[in-house]
């Protein structure tokens, strides 16, 4: 059973650089290739634009990965099982014709924001039990629900066409930031949660006999959190502060964060997407695991269209439509997620969201054309799955 975080190597007595490099040449690579990837991207954009790591761009940016990062965390979570959701672009783009017809029905904005999350959850747990219960292959399921999906949206929007959202409480959502005082704030909380879970988590795997890391590498990969949410904040303080949207992705990626590393339910995804028979054979209920994965996709992607929605204060029938589907599996795939199940992190789907819309920003501020993006994303991919398969072959070598 392939579980990543779980490993039965012990640790060895050459100390922590010894073990990341042991691990590095098992194929464990974790989240390392996506961030030196991020490092280049950025030197490079950096290099030719000056404005790239501005405060004002860097906030755009945010903004930008949001609903990518929403679609990528429901993408995660499948991916996880060993399948793929062709329609969570198309379930973001229905999502956000409910929110924004009932909005403009007059309908208090917080019902219609439930509504819409109601819509995900409804279409996903459709798609779970169609999977599930009938048997037919997911890319079948989800790739006719993308194109009956798009279709519903085109039946709710009729010959209106664009929506407008009137709501300010609705547009607030990708419109507003918090103070710089609550960044830092936000920041600190940020680092001590994180400090909290490495221990927890490390004291989880000492008594399971598992390998750990030591003092000193805990408080290397704090300091590294702190340095790099003061960074974080103070870049965006010198602009308007922390985008309220990029706060809603940052609280969902801690909370399924934590979900899968530190709950029965979390490692019962990876051992269903690591050897489905095994897991079965453990007792595990994979029909309701399998149905509550797809349901929770169906739901990211409905609060990703909100936030989608927010953001271009309109629905429209190119909601959901464009490059969304391609970059919210892209982002969980060069993030690190393994297209063959049971290995990768919530945390994978952020820093690919933040490769890909790195990649495009940077590619705006050029005024670049579609077909150098597209050549580029698409040579970013292919890298990254190529990644995932060498790693694979070399953790299956290693008896990972």
């Amino acid at each position: 059973m392939s579980i990543q975080f779980e490993r039965t190597l012990q640790p060895k007595s050459g100390g922590w650089v010894e073990n990341w490099r042991d691990r590095v040449r098992a194929g464990d690579l974790g989240l390392l290739p996506v961030i030196l990837a991020l490092i280049v991207i950025w030197v490079i954009f950096e290099s030719v634009n000056g404005n790239f790591l501005s405060g004002r761009n860097l906030s755009n940016l945010t903004l930008q990965i949001t609903e990518i990062g929403m679609l990528g965390i429901g993408e995660t979570f499948i991916l996880l099982l060993g399948e793929i959701d062709l329609s969570i672009a198309a379930v973001s783009g229905v999502a956000a014709a409910v929110l924004v017809l009932l909005s403009n029905a007059g309908i208090n904005p917080w019902i219609c924001i439930i509504a819409a999350i109601l819509t995900g959850v409804i279409i996903g747990g459709f798609q779970g039990i169609w999977v599930t219960m009938i048997g037919v292959p997911a890319f079948i399921v989800t790739l006719a629900g993308s194109l009956g999906y798009q279709g519903i949206l085109l039946a709710f929007l009729g010959s209106t066409g664009t929506v407008p959202i009137f709501s300010h409480t609705l547009l607030g959502i990708a419109a507003s930031y918090i103070p710089a005082w609550a960044g830092w704030i936000v920041a600190l909380i940020a680092v001590v949660l994180y400090t909290a879970s490495l221990i927890l988590v490390q004291r989880g795997r000492r008594a399971r006999n598992l390998s750990f890391l030591s003092l000193r590498s805990i408080a290397l990969r704090c300091a590294v959190v702190v340095v790099v949410a003061a960074v974080v904040v103070g870049v965006l303080n010198s602009y308007r502060g922390f985008p309220v949207a990029g706060l809603i992705l940052l609280a969902f990626v801690v909370l399924f964060s934590f979900v899968t590393q530190s709950t029965v339910f979390g490692r019962h995804i990876y051992a269903v997407g690591g050897n489905k028979e095994a897991a079965r054979r453990a007792g595990i209920n994979i029909r309701k695991i399998r149905i509550a994965i797809f349901t929770l996709s169906g739901a990211m992607g409905a609060i990703g269209g909100i936030i989608g929605a927010s953001r271009l204060g309109s629905a429209s029938p190119a909601s959901g439509g464009g490059d969304l589907l391609l970059d919210s599996i892209a982002a969980a795939v060069i993030g690190g997620t393994s297209l063959f199940g049971g290995r990768g992190s919530i945390w994978n789907a952020l820093a690919g969201a933040f490769v890909i819309g790195s990649v495009e920003n940077g590619m705006d501020l050029l005024s670049a054309p579609s077909s150098t993006k597209y050549i580029v994303e698409g040579g970013i991919l292919l890298i990254a799955v190529t990644i995932d398969t060498i790693t694979r072959n070399r953790r299956r070598t290693a008896g990972r």
